[in-house]
């Protein structure tokens, strides 16, 4: 058996890959020319490089290829036609990353709501300035994108009081985490309700530009808008446009259409909005947590179990169970 390791050089690129028994063979792609002299013999792609877009290009070679597991929550990257319609497996690393970005969320959340860069902000210039700050408690979140991140942020969101509910695939109630879950058609009335709207979608077809125009406008003047799922979901410059025009308050923007984002974006130009360069989900030990959970994956594979978080290649995510 084989694993062919997309996106790294060496056994040290990959943090706990060294514990793979001696009758496995692993071999490393740092580029897409080793992609295509180790495809043709390979059963597994470990794909390291969660952002790789050169399987699709070299896919001709995956003569063996019966399983794929991608190291992201995300896979649009690698979800390219002929995979699709294929009967290869794909597994992602949905899990992994979900406490990380609802600390990194209400962080955000945090940071606005008790005003420390204001604080910071006085601290340079030397000036005591008393002054009395809202509570994060009693206030309203609408996210949108239910799935294991989403749930995620919504269970510590209620742990320090705020009012939780969520736009899913379809309208729903007694669920365990959310107030309600409201359907796409209803985004609108959804926000306009919001101090906070979370955006935590996977890159598909049918979540382009959710949050556009129209639901800038329907949000309320005071409602800051948060993204940590993908940067396609937003219309950048509609929400530039927002910001601008004081049409919401503010926004944080974790994933981006483009990335790095270039230099002269005007995204970076854009009042009352904070950027971080795609690091929401990734932490301290996160990469030796990703590599065990495939090597988890590799034992259920290797005794014929079922493998777990098994991507829905049409829908482009792994479905929830709710």
């Amino acid at each position: 058996m084989k694993i062919l390791v997309n996106g790294a050089a060496k056994l040290s690129d990959v943090p706990g890959l060294d514990v793979v028994t001696p009758d496995v063979q692993v071999e490393f792609a740092p580029d897409e020319i080793h992609l295509a002299q180790g495809l043709p013999d390979a059963e597994i792609l470990l794909g390291w490089d969660f952002r790789g877009r050169e399987l699709s290009r070299q896919w001709q070679h995956a003569h063996r290829l019966k399983w794929i597991h991608w190291c992201g929550a995300g896979v649009d990257a690698v979800l390219f036609d002929e995979l699709i319609q294929s009967e290869v497996i794909l597994t992602n690393a949905q899990g992994l990353f979900d406490r990380a970005m609802a600390e990194y969320v209400l962080g955000y959340m945090l940071m606005v709501t008790k005003h420390f860069i204001e604080s910071w902000e006085f601290q340079k210039d030397r000036h005591w300035q008393y002054r009395l700050t809202p509570m994060l408690s009693g206030q309203h979140a609408v996210i949108v994108g239910v799935g294991s991140i989403g749930r995620e942020i919504a269970t510590l969101l209620k742990a320090v009081g705020v009012q939780v509910t969520g736009v899913g695939r379809r309208a729903r109630r007694g669920d365990p985490v959310f107030e309600r879950i409201d359907a796409p058609s209803d985004i609108l009335q959804a926000v306009s309700e919001a101090d906070w709207v979370i955006g935590v979608l996977p890159a598909t077809p049918s979540t382009e530009n959710v949050f556009n125009q129209s639901v800038f406008d329907a949000m309320a003047p005071t409602a800051r808008f948060v993204n940590v799922g993908r940067g396609s979901a937003v219309d950048e410059s509609a929400l530039i446009g927002a910001l601008e025009n004081g049409e919401i308050a503010g926004a944080m923007l974790d994933v981006f259409r483009q990335e790095p984002l270039p230099a002269s974006d005007p995204l970076w130009q854009a009042p009352h909005l904070v950027i971080s360069p795609h690091i929401s989900g990734d932490y301290t030990g996160s990469h030796r947590d990703i590599v065990r959970q495939f090597m988890d994956n590799l034992t259920n594979y290797r005794s014929g179990a079922e493998l777990f978080n098994v991507v829905d290649k049409q829908l482009g995510f792994v479905p929830t169970k709710r």
